[in-house]
């Protein structure tokens, strides 16, 4: 069987878990292929890790799931649904295809913690890669939903931090916290949230699975919110990522 390298492009890699998961996968199934963490100051640096030898797959981390589009040769329907990708797949020819994984992994955590409970509107903090992932999977489960941001322009569907009140709040019974803020080491970050806005009513759902309860989740959970952290996504986004490799798609 032919030797393959994967591997996780991102900027400062220090709190993944890509590198032992996706490893103790390879050596379970018996597979000659190795995981390895290619840290890049910036997303043009990636040319040279496509240089690699045997290299078959790489994970894309923050802050390089939108810059990393151009280096790709096309993107499969996941990607391109939300103009993000973590995923890229390595065709034997040398073609790049962009896949995110994200999404399936958000909308299969999200549907085990809301249950049938679908009728919610949402407040997504965040405008990264990672926000259009859950952006794309609310719009598919047509969950309505508000995106906080702190650009100064807004779209449609966008509304600004400081314009956040409890009324606000209060109205959209899911909240999902997309940003790093909070994520160890910066364990005491908290976003400016109206949390007294929060009831037993409400779903919070952060990213985040270092800590195990953020900042986010502890005042959620304090005005008697259910919540939820991002590690059963984290790992049902890898598993698709595995899946990909191992059954590459032909384009």
């Amino acid at each position: 069987m032919q030797k393959k390298v994967f591997g996780l492009i991102g900027n400062n890699l220090g709190n993944t878990f890509s590198k032992d998961y996706f490893t103790q996968k390879f050596n379970s199934n018996n597979l000659p292929y190795s995981y390895e963490n290619f840290s890049i100051p910036s997303i043009e640096a990636i040319e040279n890790i496509f240089k690699t030898n045997d290299l078959a797959g790489l994970n894309i981390t923050k802050p390089y799931k939108e810059t990393v589009i151009p280096y790709l040769d096309a993107l499969a329907e996941s990607a391109s649904a939300c103009a993000a990708v973590n995923c890229i797949e390595i065709l034997p020819n040398g073609k790049r295809i962009g896949h995110n994984t994200d999404r399936l992994g958000f909308q299969n955590s999200l549907l085990n913690f809301i249950g049938s409970n679908r009728n919610l509107k949402a407040l997504v903090f965040g405008d990264g890669g990672a926000a259009k992932a859950v952006i794309s999977c609310l719009s598919k489960l047509e969950i309505p939903f508000l995106q906080v941001t702190r650009k100064e322009t807004l779209q449609a569907h966008q509304i600004a931090y400081h314009s956040l009140s409890e009324n606000v709040i209060a109205k959209h019974l899911l909240l999902i916290q997309c940003t790093p803020v909070g994520m160890f080491p910066n364990e005491m970050e908290l976003l400016p949230i109206p949390f007294n806005g929060i009831g037993s009513e409400h779903y919070c759902f952060d990213l985040i699975y270092l800590p195990a309860k953020s900042n986010f989740l502890l005042a959620a959970e304090k005005y008697g919110a259910k919540i939820k952290n991002g590690l059963e996504m984290l790992h049902l986004q890898a598993d698709e990522a595995y899946h990909i490799w191992m059954n590459q798609e032909t384009f």
